[in-house]
């Protein structure tokens, strides 16, 4: 990709449009090109800033007595409505929709984590393979974070417990890079996204597929998979006991 093509293209990696390969070639522009990382920073900052409650416009008191007071004084008979309170209606109604809008774009932080997390588990299930990194061995995958990342995730093994590491790969939440710890649990793929010290996200289900808030090495985690609730709460148990 280029920069033109990266700059067309981040509306919908931000909104999880993307196709694994897309996604993957597009993080690899931006890693190496500052103008592109700065844009996507830009977008993401809108985006987010887009979501702020306080962006909530409620129609105000006094316009709500005033309209409460001339419905009461009405006679019940059917009339056509005075003009002005025909446009008070229509204010309310304006301001009303308004913040139905901006409700519908005040999602929580959370929430944001959450899509953008489901897409990559998503996205890495269609790709060739779900990993960077294709190892079990500790000493090989988190190396290979520290190379990458400001500061590499906890690795563990739990094929003992019949969880195997896989390898890592790194994936973005927003516009936050961050790593992905891959497991195999029979024929379920388990991916541990490692959030730092941002808040994971509420526990949720989208698709048939789960996401689970943990902690790793005392920072916080999510596990996405299609597993069942038991053995993901095995998993989860595994990787906040691991140091």
């Amino acid at each position: 990709m280029d920069c033109k093509d990266v700059l067309g293209t981040l509306e919908a990696y931000l909104d999880g449009e993307l196709g694994r390969v897309e996604a993957r070639a597009l993080e690899a522009h931006v890693d190496a090109c500052a103008d592109c990382r700065a844009q996507l920073d830009r977008l993401d900052a809108l985006r987010r800033a887009l979501r702020d409650p306080a962006l909530r416009a409620p129609a105000p008191p006094h316009l709500r007595e005033r309209l409460r007071a001339a419905a009461a004084a009405l006679p019940r008979a059917r009339r056509r409505p005075a003009a002005w309170l025909r446009y008070a209606a229509a204010v309310l109604l304006a301001f009303g929709a308004g913040g139905v809008s901006v409700y519908l774009w005040t999602s929580t932080r959370g929430d944001d984590i959450a899509r953008d997390l489901f897409a990559s588990h998503w996205r890495a299930l269609a790709a060739t393979s779900p990993v960077d990194v294709p190892s079990s061995d500790r000493h090989t995958v988190k190396p290979w974070f520290a190379g990458k990342l400001a500061q590499a995730p906890l690795v563990q093994d739990f094929a003992e417990q019949g969880f195997t590491l896989l390898g890592g790969r790194i994936d973005y939440a927003g516009s936050e890079r961050i790593p992905v710890l891959v497991y195999r649990h029979g024929q379920h793929l388990a991916d541990v996204f490692v959030l730092g010290a941002a808040a994971a996200p509420a526990s949720t289900s989208r698709r048939g597929y789960t996401l689970q808030a943990v902690t790793l090495g005392g920072q916080h985690a999510a596990i996405v998979s299609d597993m069942d609730a038991e053995e993901s709460a095995r998993l989860g148990a595994l990787l906040s006991a691991a140091h």
